[in-house]
């Protein structure tokens, strides 16, 4: 009886440990196009943040390192001038349920690793322009919309 009760509550515990929950990285979906809407592929994008770059091409899903530091983003491609972001890092549900359940070392682990946290998902970046990404206007099944540095949504 007593075994039953511990392995049920160390379940429960570990439900909210973002690192057993959450790998290392997670998927963005990384869209370039004109200021008039028209998508454009294939651009070379470098995608960085503290723990290093990757590189992918624009119409692409690249795997990117979870992180509490935002990522910078470069595209470009010979036709256009060079599209500029800069995505913003949230926090995601493992860490609050690592608080909640695990206590503080699971979220000192979590938020030191990176996997407390979670980018946008899907972005479209525009060539021309600097665009900020923030993963907390994110809507299902939708790019997050890019707005200008300085700007509130």
């Amino acid at each position: 009886m007593i075994r039953t009760v511990l392995a049920t509550a160390f379940a429960v515990a570990m439900t909210g440990c973002a690192s057993i929950v959450n790998e290392t990285t997670h998927p963005m979906k990384l869209e370039t196009r004109t200021e008039d809407g028209t998508m454009v592929g294939q651009a070379d994008c470098t995608i960085t943040n503290d723990y290093g770059s990757v590189t992918a091409k624009s119409g692409s899903t690249v795997n990117v390192r979870r992180s509490s530091k935002d990522l910078d983003i470069t595209c470009k491609h010979p036709a256009n001038p060079d599209a500029l972001a800069h995505a913003i890092s949230r926090a995601n549900a493992g860490l609050a349920g690592n608080i909640i359940f695990g206590g503080g070392i699971g979220a000192i682990i979590d938020h030191n690793e990176g996997t407390a946290y979670t980018y946008p998902t899907w972005i479209q970046m525009v060539f021309g322009q600097t665009l900020v990404f923030d993963r907390s206007d994110e809507k299902e099944g939708q790019p997050v919309a890019g707005r200008v540095p300085g700007t509130k949504p």
